[in-house]
């Protein structure tokens, strides 16, 4: 089960939220992305390729933000499920109910 497939979240509003939000470089301005960065959206995923190195940790930030602004924080946590991607699970909440 995932979140896009359920369609309880919506990639393409992610995708705007990252290419009006991202930041390049220390001291870059938001949504200023130029040659150096990319942000292209597939069926199911973000993929975010950049000629300069940038902490995975950013992105995994800027998820939560955006999770946050729509109230979708409780509901998902964000997943390292390979070195250089991110994914989004739910919670798991029937451990939680039969503690």
């Amino acid at each position: 089960m995932s979140p896009i497939r359920d369609e309880i979240f919506e990639i393409s509003d992610f995708h705007e939220f990252l290419l009006a939000r991202f930041k390049v470089g220390k001291g870059g301005v938001a949504g200023q992305l130029g040659d150096d960065v990319s942000i292209r959206m597939e069926k199911y995923k973000i993929i975010v390729t950049s000629k300069e190195a940038f902490a995975k940790k950013y992105l995994k930030f800027l998820t939560g933000k955006f999770l946050k602004k729509n109230e979708l924080r409780d509901y998902f946590r964000i997943v390292a499920s390979a070195k250089n991607t991110f994914e989004l699970r739910y919670f798991n909440t029937e451990e939680q109910e039969q503690e």
